[in-house]
């Protein structure tokens, strides 16, 4: 399946519209198509759903959602000279696909989109982690989406699925693990994008839980994960000192002992000395 609709190959279209990539906005464009459709895939059942996909590009992933059937899709472009080839997009969707050119981090989309709602991007490099945090930490749970499946680079991925004691084991991992399942779901190479860049890439498809995991506040869970992983090398009992006096009281309420170190403590004695942390102040 080289061609998912009868729209020109993207190579075609970044040639017509002069779009090549630009490394101060993050782009690396995945081009083929068949990769394209197979990560819209991954994002499950699309029918019936709004889609929100940030930094399109050319897009061929646009294109890929909108073939697999999404309901519709709200594509927020930083990079005007896009537009031309999303307009494409399109007309050959009616009223399926709204474009705005805008900055992605200070865009309010909650009035362009109607749930229930999927989030589904190859996200520019320089802002994907500011967005997956954001997505992970709104006001109030559940969120406005059921579903994330992103692309990062390989190493942000490890560290979103990573387990206690490993290396990429730290906050975003207990972040993205407290509220949702995360699962790497597809690797891709660096030359599978144009330009190539100098990591690999993967796809992690996060589905989000009714409620947190566990039970905690999430301004202390977030107060404390910060903390330890900020000296992630040093016991507890001392990264944690400014807390609160009774740090390794606290820690002994959790189970939890002061002379561990963050990177081997789980989510659940994490959310217990959160939970500590918050009936004592």
């Amino acid at each position: 399946m080289s061609q998912i609709d009868d729209l020109p190959p993207l190579r075609d279209v970044i040639d017509q519209h002069g779009i090549a990539a630009k490394k101060s906005l993050g782009q690396n464009f995945l081009l083929d198509l068949n990769l394209t459709a197979k990560i819209a895939r991954l994002a499950g059942n699309l029918s019936g759903h709004d889609v929100l996909e940030i930094g399109p590009g050319p897009g061929g992933l646009t294109r890929g959602l909108l073939a697999e059937g999404a309901r519709r899709v709200l594509a927020v472009e930083k990079d005007s000279r896009c537009m031309a080839a999303l307009a494409d997009i399109a007309t050959k969707y009616p009223g399926r696909l709204e474009v705005i050119n805008a900055d992605a981090l200070e865009l309010d989309v909650s009035n362009h989109l109607t749930a229930p709602i999927k989030i589904a991007a190859n996200l520019p490099y320089n802002v994907g982690t500011e967005l997956l945090v954001r997505w992970l930490t709104p006001p109030t749970w559940p969120p406005f989406w059921d579903s994330l499946t992103l692309m990062f680079q390989r190493e942000v991925a490890q560290r979103i699925v990573a387990e206690p004691g490993s290396k990429a084991y730290g906050r975003l991992a207990l972040l993205a693990q407290w509220r949702a399942d995360p699962e790497i779901v597809l690797d891709l190479p660096p030359e599978a994008f144009t330009p190539a860049p100098k990591v690999s890439s993967a796809v992690v498809h996060l589905t989000a839980l009714k409620q947190p995991r566990f039970e905690a506040d999430a301004a202390t869970l977030n107060r404390v994960v910060a903390m330890a992983f900020n000296q992630r090398r040093k016991m507890l009992r001392s990264a944690l000192k400014g807390l609160h006096p009774d740090i390794e009281g606290l820690l002994g309420d959790a189970g939890i002992a002061p002379t561990e170190r963050a990177e081997r403590i789980g989510l659940e004695a994490f959310c217990a000395l959160s939970r500590a942390v918050k009936n004592a102040s």
